[in-house]
């Protein structure tokens, strides 16, 4: 009992200190809130409220009437920036960098800051000189990865290999897959300036860091087709395969005429038939569709699609079962199931693309690089219907 009663003895005491050190704390806050200008509670009464118009002017006098608001200025400069008043943005960290009596880790800041003031702007030669001046300080991660996005924008593809390889090198993760992307870049341009050579080249590279690149397998295809060896298009666009099954609906058609320029469309199409039981895709099944409808005629086309469309039902599906129907519907019977074709097709429209994960921005083509939010390898090889469906 003696120990049970010298801990209720010692709650009193424990709550008195608790109370004594609450009153030291709020006495401290209220101390350093006396020394804020009204203006800054003022502003930030109106930030809370959703009115970053009156925030900024409450800020700005606030600036004013005190230079030495450092933090003050970094959070003016980041609210215009995020409003989209670049030149505004601008002028308050070039204010901040030209203080003579600006701590270091301040004027880094600022310089980082300017920086994305001017990527946002779109003033690229401005913002590369200035992360490049940063490359070497605390900041140098966020400035290379600014830089690698510098290089992106302007389609220089090595420097963008460089910038990706130092940021690895720095420990901020692997860039293989970008660095890959890079190289198919290169070649693709090397390609539409008929460099068979060196575009070859590039490829290679662009599998050495990273083997599961689809894309440079295909282009190595395309590259063999330039100079005329189908066999050996064949054998690289066969490939895809053993990367990605899901991607072989984007070599498909050019498997197909491939099949057919060294005269074995059957033999192509089995293959097609094949990858289609595999990995179903309203893409693929578009030109096995074609193919079947050319080489065994409309009743195997017909079942081919229905078939599918048991396997996999999607309005998409049915687009194309609808389109083989009317192939072989009776006269009386056409003009109501075009229009149900017509109805069901237009339809079908809105949802076929193809729809980044990173982001959610959506395109009827397929793309390696997003659009909206520029991440690579980020759409699936399939239709937003058919990923919906099998999710």
């Amino acid at each position: 009992m003696e120990f049970e009663t010298w801990w209720l003895l010692g709650i009193p005491i424990f709550f008195g200190l608790g109370w004594i050190a609450a009153r030291v704390d709020i006495n401290q806050l209220v101390s350093e809130s006396r020394t804020l200008p009204r203006g800054y509670f003022k502003g930030l009464n109106f930030l809370l409220n959703e009115q970053p118009d009156k925030a900024i002017d409450a800020f700005i006098e606030i600036v004013k009437l005190d230079p030495e608001t450092i933090e003050l200025h970094f959070a003016l400069g980041n609210l215009f920036r995020r409003r989209g008043e670049m030149e505004r943005a601008i002028r308050v960290h070039q204010n901040l960098l030209a203080r003579p009596d600006l701590p270091l880790d301040y004027k880094l800041q600022s310089q980082y800051e300017l920086g994305q003031d001017y990527l946002k702007a779109g003033l690229l030669d401005r913002a590369e000189e200035t992360f490049n001046g940063l490359v070497d300080t605390q900041y140098g991660a966020q400035a290379r990865r600014a830089l690698l996005e510098i290089y992106q924008r302007e389609k220089e593809w090595s420097r963008a290999i460089d910038a990706a390889r130092s940021l690895q090198d720095s420990g901020a993760g692997a860039k293989q897959k970008e660095i890959a992307q890079f190289y198919c870049e290169l070649a693709q341009d090397e390609l539409v300036h008929t460099h068979p050579d060196a575009a070859l080249s590039l490829l290679e590279k662009a599998i050495a860091a990273n083997r599961s690149n689809v894309r440079a397998a295909i282009l190595i295809g395309d590259v063999h087709l330039s100079r005329g060896d189908t066999e050996a298009a064949l054998m690289a666009w066969r490939r895809v395969e053993q990367q990605s099954v899901p991607h072989v609906a984007l070599v498909a058609q050019r498997l197909m005429d491939g099949y057919r320029t060294v005269g074995r469309p059957q033999e192509g199409l089995n293959l097609l038939k094949s990858y289609l039981a595999e990995a179903p895709s309203i893409d693929l099944l578009e030109v096995v569709f074609k193919a079947v409808l050319e080489l065994d005629g409309v009743d195997a086309a017909n079942q081919l699609v229905s078939d599918e469309l048991r396997r996999t039902p999607t309005l998409l599906g049915l687009d194309k079962l609808l389109e083989a129907r009317l192939m072989e519907a009776p006269p009386e019977v056409r003009p109501e199931l075009s229009l149900v074709k017509n109805l069901v097709h237009g339809y079908t429209q809105k949802l076929a693309r193809y729809q980044c994960s990173h982001c959610g921005f959506k395109a009827r083509q397929f793309y390696w690089q997003c659009p909206g939010c520029s991440q690579w390898e980020s759409y699936p090889p399939r239709r937003t219907e058919e990923l919906n469906v099998m999710n």
